[in-house]
């Protein structure tokens, strides 16, 4: 009887490892699992004016939103090419029709929002076009990113009116659209979609810089020209370059100023002398009245005593009126040379009116004329007519001594 026997073969090697084995394991390996808002890198692998498509891998190709196309530029268009490497973002992984749905602008927004953040944490100063604006204040892009300027974070140095802020093309801010503005992050909120930003805050940081590169180039006596950013009752403040200096308000005019106001306006240009600069303090000392010829220099070739001029009241006192003649210099009218019948001067002249008067002293030392407006009538041919001359002691210094102000920063240079 005979035994059939088996093969000592061992099977696992009895048989050879498939190709197709490997193909299918490589094909496993790229397979992805694609989740809406995933960032994704990918190859641009066509491209025509409504269709983009690009190749993220593992045979897939995403496909760019024709809603994304129609609301690119022609030259943002025109600057995708077949090859180049982007990033995309996962809008939908399977649409109804089965594309796999990217965008390229949302993948932009994100690394715009890694940007702001990376500025924000910096407290870095960037500069940036004003894009709208409404009845809050300005709407600006940090790349792909929407951020807002409320009206109260918006610079000085534009004079914005807030009452008049309504979002109209009328508003004041429509006059800063297109406008580069320098900024500063100041509130950031990614998954609220919250970006705010300070011009106030950027230009204040800027304005310490700029004042540090001037105190270190400027010289005394040297003549600039800026504009007025606000008014006090000290002086006023002028930018002369990105840098606030002092007028005060004995530097304004060689005559009296009782507030800036009179002569200045915000934003109004102005050429100025810089008469002193503090180094230690940050501070420039600027004059507007310096530039002017100084009017008390040749007073008696002017006014002669006698002569018949024309003056405009600017104020009363109880001590009589002043005028202010030819050439800015103010004089006195004694309430004694107002009229025979000494009536306050209230009750013969009101600021603004338009007077003849007569010389009748003129001290240049004391920087000083004396004026009679009874003595100007046709009866006063002589200086010596009528009653005796009064004396000018009675008159305040014209130019009355420079108080300090108060110390005063760029910050308070806001009000």
């Amino acid at each position: 009887m005979s035994t059939i026997g088996t093969s000592s073969i061992d099977a696992p090697d009895a048989f050879e490892r498939h190709p197709m084995l490997d193909l299918l394991e490589e094909n496993e390996e790229v397979i992805f699992d694609f989740q809406r808002g995933d960032v994704v890198n990918g190859t641009i692998a066509w491209v025509k004016d409504n269709e983009i498509l690009i190749d993220v891998g593992g045979k897939y190709e995403g496909l760019v939103a024709s809603q994304e196309l129609s609301q690119m530029s022609p030259e943002e268009r025109k600057s995708f090419s077949v090859g180049d490497t982007v990033e995309c973002m996962i809008l939908n992984p399977r649409d109804r029709d089965g594309n796999l749905v990217v965008s390229l602008t949302q993948a932009r927004v994100g690394q715009d929002w890694d940007r702001a953040e990376q500025i924000f944490e910096e407290g870095a100063i960037i500069q940036a076009p004003v894009g709208g604006h409404n009845k809050g204040g300005l709407i600006v892009y940090v790349g792909h990113v929407r951020g807002f300027v409320p009206a109260s974070q918006v610079d000085r140095r534009h004079s914005i009116d807030r009452s008049r802020i309504d979002g109209s093309s009328t508003s004041p801010l429509a006059a800063l659209v297109e406008e580069p503005l320098w900024l500063k992050i100041i509130e950031i909120d990614r998954r609220k979609n919250r970006l705010i930003l300070s011009e106030q805050a950027a230009m204040r940081e800027r304005r310490k810089q700029l004042k540090t590169d001037l105190l270190n180039n400027l010289e005394e006596g040297s003549v600039v020209t800026g504009h007025v950013t606000s008014l006090a009752d000290f002086g006023a403040f002028v930018d002369i370059g990105g840098a606030d200096g002092l007028i005060h308000l004995s530097e304004i005019s060689w005559n009296r100023v009782n507030h800036p106001s009179e002569v200045l306006q915000p934003n109004q240009l102005v050429t100025v002398k810089i008469i002193t600069i503090d180094r230690d303090r940050k501070r420039i000392g600027l004059s507007l009245k310096q530039l002017e010829p100084e009017p008390w220099s040749n007073l008696s070739d002017r006014f002669a005593v006698g002569s018949i001029v024309e003056g405009t009241i600017t104020r009363l006192a109880d001590f009589g009126a002043f005028a202010r003649l030819d050439g800015n210099i103010e004089g006195l009218v004694h309430v004694s040379e107002l009229s025979d019948d000494g009536r306050p001067a209230s009750e013969v002249v009101q600021p603004g009116d338009r007077v003849t008067l007569r010389v009748i002293r003129v001290d240049p030392d004391r920087k000083r004329v004396g004026l009679s407006l009874k003595r100007a009538a046709p009866d006063y041919d002589e200086l010596a007519a009528g009653p005796a001359v009064a004396d000018l002691d009675a008159e305040p210094p014209a130019v009355e001594p420079a108080s300090e102000p108060p110390e005063a920063s760029d910050e308070d240079s806001a009000s």
